[in-house]
């Protein structure tokens, strides 16, 4: 093989978006990925039957419309989207439900006496959406390119992550439907790090939407991998790499591995202080899968939660937050929240006629081995009676073997280490460039660094930027469809 210019390790959506943004430069980018597949939290496979097309991970992208790298790299000219009218929603007994309308004064009007509350609360994010995206998705140590949309988010993180969150809603519909997205941070409620998660996707439901990618959620990752072979960039798949000096003499390598495992790759070299970082970033709990098979649509008592992409199931604020708590303490929770997509529904083409496909996981301890489907099962029924008759085959992934999936995903971890407070600020280390390492240009580009977990392609992007700057003194290149 030719000697490249830079190796990125990992054909995850961030070691792609790596190796776009320095092919496009000029560089010649070879990435190099463990599997015999690329694409990490974003392939897409037929799990259980042919012909039923399920995502392994991820399989709904706010930030796919949001992100500013793939907005530079203009993804919807590359891949077809379904934007469900309701981006989500969160049934409560007695068939009620709140629906997270596209159209933010329709999900107002559905939450009665607190639609003014609701409205008052996300519209200043959704008109700013940009702003706040860019304030979230890169370095928390700096100043914001728009410090007033920066302050308007802190202080509602801070009202929806305390006890403040209390006071602002009268009903009980309104906060379900928030603590349904603020826990896909699988941490406590409520808790800071919890309510940014919220703050930023629900203030996406009313902006940009929560796109469905056509075809599954491979789409994404063969989009980017069709831009870098595009541009000269080759990949490898089937290659573990086990230490740097396999890599020399590339004169940049970016790593969209867990943080901790750059110890492995680098022996030796890293300073005391680096390692003492890298000892202190922790994992979080973790996730279990089930994808089903279904001989028909979900039949909801609210048949207005089948016009959704995402549910969240889990009942009341205070039922969710139990739950949380319990995974929080190493228990599995007996009534779980369960986070649900229904693809088929806006994507026919991933199941035959007659037949739909749906995507679920519950939230457990970290390395859990329990198989979860009668949890998750229980809370489909509870809230779509008759579900259970419509169950053709199911397939359950627990946190292990998520871990075995992916090596990134610790015990389970989807998240590529914990998103709490401090690995919000410090993730993994407290700096302006958290991605890039004390070895000269060595780069951290996966989701244990900034912005974190998410299809987003923004840590790859902000670690070439940094490699394109410090080690070929180039700029960041245009990466738009006709550039």
């Amino acid at each position: 093989m030719n000697t490249p210019d830079a190796v990125v390790v990992g054909a995850g959506p961030n070691g792609l978006a790596a190796a776009v943004t320095l092919a496009r430069a000029g560089l010649a980018v070879r990435v190099v990925e463990a599997a015999d597949r690329i694409g990490g939290g974003t392939r897409t496979e037929e799990l259980i039957e042919p012909g039923h097309v399920h995502d392994v991970c991820s399989a709904v992208h706010p930030m796919a419309l949001a992100s500013p790298f793939f907005r530079s790299f203009e993804l919807p000219r590359r891949v077809r989207f379904a934007v469900p009218e309701i981006s989500y929603a969160h049934p409560l007994d007695g068939g009620r439900a709140g629906l997270a309308w596209h159209d933010g004064a329709a999900t107002a009007e559905g939450l009665g006496e607190d639609g003014g509350a609701y409205t008052r609360l996300f519209s200043p994010l959704v008109r700013e959406i940009d702003a706040v995206t860019g304030f979230v998705t890169g370095p928390v140590i700096g100043v914001p390119e728009d410090p007033a949309s920066a302050f308007v988010f802190g202080r509602r993180v801070l009202g929806q992550g305390s006890f403040l969150r209390r006071v602002r809603f009268a009903g009980a519909t309104a906060p379900a439907m928030l603590a349904g997205v603020m826990a896909h941070a699988i941490q406590p409620l409520p808790s800071l790090s919890a309510a940014a998660t919220g703050m930023v996707l629900g203030a996406m439901a009313h902006a940009g939407g929560w796109p469905i990618p056509l075809g599954g959620s491979h789409a994404i990752t063969d989009a980017l991998a069709e831009d870098l072979l595009a541009h000269g960039g080759e990949i490898v798949t089937g290659h573990p790499v086990e230490r740097l000096e396999e890599l020399r003499p590339a004169r940049a390598v970016l790593l969209d591995v867990a943080a901790p495992m750059l110890r492995a790759l680098a022996p030796g070299l890293l300073p005391a202080r680096y390692l003492r970082a890298l000892g202190r970033f922790r994992f979080g709990n973790a996730v279990c899968k089930v994808d089903f098979i279904l001989s028909g649509a979900v039949p909801w008592a609210n048949a207005d939660i089948g016009r959704a992409g995402t549910v969240h199931l889990g009942g009341t604020a205070a039922e969710i937050a139990d739950a949380e708590d319990d995974v929080a303490r190493g228990r599995h929770p007996r009534k779980p929240y369960v986070l649900v997509s229904q693809p088929s529904i806006f994507d026919p083409g991933r199941a035959p006629a007659g037949r739909q496909i749906l995507w679920a996981y519950c939230h457990v301890p970290a390395g859990s081995t329990k198989d979860m489907t009668g949890e998750v099962t229980a809370q489909l029924e509870r809230f779509a009676p008759g579900f259970r008759d419509l169950v053709v085959a199911s397939r359950a992934t627990t946190a292990a073997g998520v871990a075995g999936y992916n090596p990134n995903y610790v015990g389970g971890d989807i998240s590529a280490g914990a998103v709490d407070l401090r690995q919000l600020i410090a993730r993994p280390v407290l700096s302006a460039a958290p991605w890039r390492t004390p070895l000269p240009g060595v780069y951290l580009c996966s989701a244990s660094t900034p912005p974190g977990p998410g299809v987003h392609g923004m840590a790859g992007f902000h670690a070439a930027r940094l490699a394109l700057r410090d080690v070929f003194g180039l700029a960041v290149p245009p990466l738009g469809v006709g550039a």
